[in-house]
This record gives structure tokens, C-alpha cells and sequence, in this order.
């Protein structure tokens, strides 16, 4: 069991998020890949794609959504993800137990008091199968069997009952919207059916490993999943962190040098590799998550994020860097940004 490095972490995950070389693969093929793309800006996947695909442009994700091979809906960690449609039914039941939870004890909890859940859920479901709207609205409609408690609080509680896909026109390039919702088995024709816990593992660890249990269970947001490990245990190769964590990966995954040269690239906000880890000095220093927090759009040099960057009005990208950075280097992040421009124009 060897020690496996920060930079050497680092190598790993950029490498695993096609951060290193962009891929020539389909906008599909690189959703399943990353096992789904953070989505709670709308035009934050295509400049998260732009990144990793090779020639990637916007009219393909449009496409896909448009034609129901990818949604965006709830998933890993309660946030919204953009996922393709064979992920979205399988992975959708393993987020239930903490959206669950959220309703138990999180911020509407005590105006949820006394009422049953599944009940609401259902009502709900033939609203928006029916139509499909904002949770809220259909929260409106409910009022008339519920009509004590508050539109926002019944349409939180389909929010987390409900798997739910975010329709077009939201999430579209060119046009988006507000976000109105029907449920995955409506939009897809087909009921869920949840992926084994350990295929959910093996294709994590393929694409953020190597990985402690606990980077996986933040990844998830769900948790138990040590007896997974145990249970792919004779399947895998473990190292250790400089910390002396064990981490657990796949045998054949790719696992480059320490010293392995990175290029610049440009993340979105809430990128998949800000957030898939318990300890997420792999590539962001801890005292700078509050850019990731702050939804930040952010810049790697050499594989960290060493700056944010912005739009302007005159469409111009703009970098404000946190850490010092060789001319040399700040070169290559004015020729990435410039390409960037040219993308978005």
C-alpha cells in the first residue's frame, strides 16, 4: 500500500475529469462519464463541457435535453445535476433517504408538522404530470386540500418527494426560463430503478478516485458506504494519503506522475471537482472555498485553483487571480481566456 501525494491526487482527478486533454467523445458519453455534471446555474454545464470536450458546442446539450437524453433534476447531495436519462432513473432513489431527511429537519420542518408526506407527494404527482410548473404553483393547487399551510412549504415537500426533471426551456443555451417541473417516469416513460451502491462506487472512484469512503459519501450525499468499499474490496488497490487515510481506486484506472504538466483551464461555478470530495485540498486550498461557496467561476493553473473569472459587459473574460503567478503562466491563462471569449461570442 503505497502514499499517494496531493500533486499526485491532483494529476488523478484532472486526468479523470478529462481536464488534462479534452476529449473527443459525444456531450453524452462525457455526462456518463463524470456520472452526472453540477447544474444549479443553467449555463454552467456547457462551459464545464467546453472544458473537457473537444469542438463541444452548446446546440449538442441543447439537443439532448431537448430530446430527453439528459435532465436536470435532484440528485447528489440535493443539488441540481445535469445527468444523462439512463442515470437519472438510477441514480435518483439512492438520493430519497436524505431528501427525506431534509424535510425532517431542515429549514420547513416545523411547518411541515402533521402532515403526510406520501399523501401530498401524490396529489402532487398528478398535477404536474398533468401540467408541468414550479413547485410553488402546484404548491398553490394544493392549498385547496391543504389550505392551512403555506404554497412554498407544500411545494418544498414535492420538491423532495418527487423526482423531478427540470423541462425545457430551462437549462437551454440560447433561451432558458424559470424552472418548471414533472416527474423523471413522465418526462422518460419509464419508472426508476435504483443502480446497484456498488456500481455507484466503482464508476465514482472512475470518475474522482482515488477516494477515501468519505469522499465518496460527500460526493453522494448518501452514507454506509464502507460496507460497499468492503464488499469491492478484493476488486480494488488501496494506497494512502500523506495523512495516512486509506484511499481506494480501481486497478486500471489512470493515476499519472506528480509532476505531470497541466494545462489552464476554465471551471464553472460549482464545478463536479470543487465538490466531490470530503477533503478538497486535492485541488482548492481551504482557504479558499469560499469562492466555491460564493459560486465563483474559477481557474486552474497547474491543476489548483489559483484564480475567479467573470464576464464583462463587452463580453471580454476578466481574471482576478488569488495567488501569485508566474508571468509565464499568467500568459497561458490570457490565451485560454481568450479562447473562452471566442467560444462565448
Amino acid at each position: 500500500m503505497g502514499t499517494l501525494s496531493q500533486d499526485a491526487l491532483n494529476r488523478a482527478l484532472i486526468e479523470r475529469q478529462l481536464l488534462r486533454e479534452r476529449a473527443e467523445t459525444s456531450a453524452l458519453a462525457t455526462i456518463e462519464h463524470l456520472f452526472g455534471v453540477q447544474a444549479q446555474e443553467p449555463k454552467s454545464p456547457y462551459v464545464g463541457l467546453w472544458s473537457r470536450v473537444e469542438d463541444f458546442r452548446p446546440a449538442e446539450l441543447e439537443d439532448l435535453l431537448t430530446g430527453r437524453q439528459a435532465v436536470r433534476m435532484l440528485l447528489m447531495r440535493g443539488t441540481i445535476h445535469l445527468v444523462s436519462a439512463r442515470d437519472a432513473l438510477g441514480l435518483r432513489p439512492l438520493t430519497q433517504l436524505k431528501l427525506d431527511r431534509e424535510l425532517q429537519s431542515g429549514p420547513f420542518a416545523k411547518r411541515l408538522r402533521g402532515l403526510d408526506f406520501d399523501e401530498i407527494a401524490e396529489a402532487g404527482r398528478k398535477i404536474l404530470d398533468d401540467t408541468a410548473m414550479g413547485t410553488a404553483d402546484a404548491g398553490k393547487l394544493l392549498q385547496a386540500r391543504w389550505p392551512d399551510r403555506e404554497h412554498t412549504v407544500l411545494g418544498n415537500v414535492l420538491r423532495n418527494k418527487l423526482a423531478l426533471v427540470q423541462v425545457p426551456p430551462r437549462g437551454l443555451w440560447h433561451t432558458s426560463g424559470r424552472a418548471v417541473c414533472t416527474t423523471v417516469e413522465n418526462w422518460l416513460g419509464q419508472p426508476q430503478r435504483a443502480v446497484p451502491r456498488t456500481e455507484l462506487v466503482l464508476r465514482y472512484l472512475r470518475a474522482f478516485g482515488p477516494a477515501t469512503v468519505m469522499d465518496a459519501q460527500q460526493w453522494s450525499g448518501t452514507t454506509r458506504l464502507g460496507e460497499v468499499f468492503e464488499q469491492l474490496r478484493p476488486q480494488l488497490v488501496t494506497f494512502r494519503t500523506e495523512a495516512g487515510k486509506e484511499l481506494f481506486d480501481l486497478p486500471d484506472a489512470p493515476r499519472p506522475g506528480a509532476d505531470t504538466e497541466l494545462p489552464v483551464r476554465f471551471l464553472p461555478e460549482f464545478d463536479n471537482i470543487l465538490l466531490a470530495h470530503a477533503d478538497r485540498r486535492r485541488v482548492i486550498a481551504d482557504d479558499r472555498l469560499g469562492v466555491v461557496i460564493g459560486g465563483k467561476p474559477t481557474v486552474l493553473v497547474d491543476g489548483y485553483v489559483v484564480a475567479t473569472w467573470s464576464i464583462g459587459k463587452d463580453r471580454g473574460v476578466t481574471v482576478d487571480y488569488l495567488d501569485r503567478v508566474p508571468k509565464s503562466r499568467q500568459k497561458a491563462v490570457d490565451q485560454e481566456a481568450d479562447r473562452l471569449r471566442d467560444w462565448l461570442c
